[in-house]
Formats: structure tokens, sequence, C-alpha cells
């Protein structure tokens, strides 16, 4: 049976570090395979898996075998290879499925951007331009709609599962309206109109985002009654009075666009509204190595970056909000509890 060795040396630990792109790429050629969701719950041979998924049997073999040292699959002593829990968030009908962000984040312009990340540092600008000659989301509808639509369903799946998290976080006891600001389908407005029935809701983001709301919202869905959609981008203008704001992981682009972002709420909001801004942080996460990742890819892709607890309220009280509590939703977010000053 694979198992995972103890902590190596430190030379043989860099070694695995610097093949970190192979792991990356077995886990993408997995979820392209498919593996995952052919694997049931008895062990199962690499040949009868092959068959399943159309490869070849050695392979195969050789891509779980890789795999199971990181605890993606697991052999058994006779061979076979069951699920772990790693291998079971492959599978595209997981609760907590993360098949598509394993996707995203391993699409074929990452692997052209990642070794120009010394250039990204040097500049402290993306790499975008000069890779593709436009910006990183020009690129992706106008070059790479297979991208888009990855990018799409990995942020789709993302907000559903934190969506419930913030509902039940988030008490709007006393409100009787709700803004989410870029909240791209709106699963977090969805979540919070179903919790609130009083509640009425806008969601605002670019028209060919909002053109395809969460089925909940759209035409005909049952809580289209109490919901307002409006194409926009929010780093232009917020044309949307509400008593509640929810900002949800779009202040990770230029610090420009965060600024306008901020300042176009503020202008847009009464005095004692309330604003709530979630995001990932980078010095308050249970997996470092994650954040500080995606911290370097924004960089690469948007010239962005992940905040600190201290930058992202520099950034808050710097467009004017008064920020109150920091609340934490689920390990991987926090919510910033804003409001307008009178």
């Amino acid at each position: 049976m694979t198992t995972v060795s103890p902590t190596p040396q430190p030379a043989m630990r860099l070694r695995e570090l610097v093949f970190g792109a192979a792991c990356a790429a077995a886990v993408r050629a997995a979820a392209q395979l498919g593996v995952a969701d052919a694997l049931g719950d008895r062990p199962t041979t690499a040949e009868e898996l092959a068959t399943a998924v159309k490869t070849e049997a050695r392979p195969l073999e050789r891509l779980l075998r890789a795999l199971s040292c990181y605890g993606i699959f697991a052999e058994t002593d006779d061979g076979k290879y069951v699920h772990t829990d790693m291998s079971r968030l492959l599978r595209e009908d997981s609760p907590n499925s993360l098949r598509y962000i394993s996707l995203w984040c391993t699409e074929p312009w990452t692997w052209e951007a990642w070794p120009k990340l010394d250039d990204a540092v040097r500049s402290g600008r993306s790499v975008f331009d000069d890779l593709y000659g436009k910006g990183f989301f020009q690129y992706l509808h106008e070059d790479a709609s297979d991208s888009a639509e990855v990018f799409n369903r990995a942020m789709t799946t993302s907000s559903k599962q934190s969506a419930q998290d913030i509902a039940q976080l988030l008490d709007l006891t006393g409100a009787s309206s709700v803004a989410d600001i870029g909240g791209g389908q709106g699963h977090v407005l969805a979540s919070l109109l179903e919790k609130h029935p009083a509640l009425e809701g806008t969601l605002l983001d670019l028209p060919t985002v909002v053109a395809h709301p969460d089925p909940r919202l759209a035409d005909g869905g049952p809580l289209a009654p109490r919901v307002r959609i409006v194409p926009g981008d929010c780093r232009e203008d917020i044309p949307v009075r509400a008593d509640v704001y929810i900002i949800k992981n779009i202040l990770e682009w230029d610090d420009e666009s965060t600024r306008r972002t901020l300042h176009n709420v503020v202008k847009a909001a009464r005095p004692g509204a309330r604003v709530v801004i979630i995001e990932n942080l980078v010095d308050d996460s249970p997996s470092m190595k994650f954040t500080t990742a995606m911290d370097l890819l924004l960089l690469l892709n948007v010239g962005g970056a992940k905040h600190t607890k201290a930058s992202l309220v520099s950034r808050m009280a710097e467009a004017g909000l008064k920020v109150g509590e920091i609340l934490v939703v689920n390990p991987y977010l926090h919510a910033f509890e804003c409001t307008v000053p009178e």
C-alpha cells in the first residue's frame, strides 16, 4: 500500500518542491480524465479504471501511484485503488467538489505565466500584457473561451460553498434591502433572501455575468419578485441604494481598482448604511501555503494581491468607512463589518 513517507531531509524536500508542477499536472490529469468519478466505493484495479476512463492501464497506474504519494487516492496491499478524503473532492458530484478549482488553477495559461514570476516580482505588475498583448479578462473572453468557462464554474462552486456560511453568520435583523456588489451569479444574495423572507435584494455585476444568475433569482425563480438585477462595473459606478452592501472576494485587483470600488460604495450608500466586506487573508489563514500561492497567482494574472488584515482595514478607512467587528465566516473567509459615517 502506498503511504506518505516521514518528512524528508531538506535536500530531498527541495527536490520534491521543484517538481511541484508534476503534482499539479497529475491532479489536473485526474480531473480531466474523470478518474475520481469513475472510482466507486469498492477497491478497483488500474486496468478496470483505465477501461472506464478510456486510457492505457500502465500510464494510469503510474498517475495513480504519484497521486497516492500526496494522499489523493490510496493503493491497497493487493494493488487496487480506493478513494481518500481528498480524491473524493475531485468528483463532480461531491457536495464540496474542488474539481473545477483544480482545473482553474492549472489552466494552460498558468504554465505560461508561472515562469514569469521573477518579472512580476521585479515590476510589481501582471505579466499578461507581455505574454498575450492584452489584459487577463480580455484574454479569457476573446482567446480562451474554454478557460473562461472553467473560471466561471470554479467561481460558481466556490461561491455556492461559502454562501450558506455567510447567510448563517450575518444578522440582517432590521434591514429591508441588501445589495450584493460584484456578486457573480448571486448565490450569496439568494441564500440571504431565503433566510430573510421580508428582505429585498439587488445583484450588481458585469453584464455577461448577471445574464445567467442563480436560477432562484432569474425570471420565474422563487426569489425573482424580490430581486433587482443591475448590469454594471462596480469599479465605475454603483447605482444602488440599500441598507446593507455585501462585497465578497472582489477587492483583490490592483490597488486603484480597489480604491475606486470602495469609493463608489461610500458615494452610493446613505449615511449609516452597513457594508460587509468578505475576503480571504494572507495573515490569518489555516492554510498559508494555499493563500500565499493564490496571492502570487493574482500578481501574475491581474497585478492584484490577497490582503492582510491590516491592509484591508487601511483601504476601508482610506475610503471613509468606519470599521467595526471582524467576524470569522469559515476557516478561509473573514467578514469586516463597516458602516458609512453619518
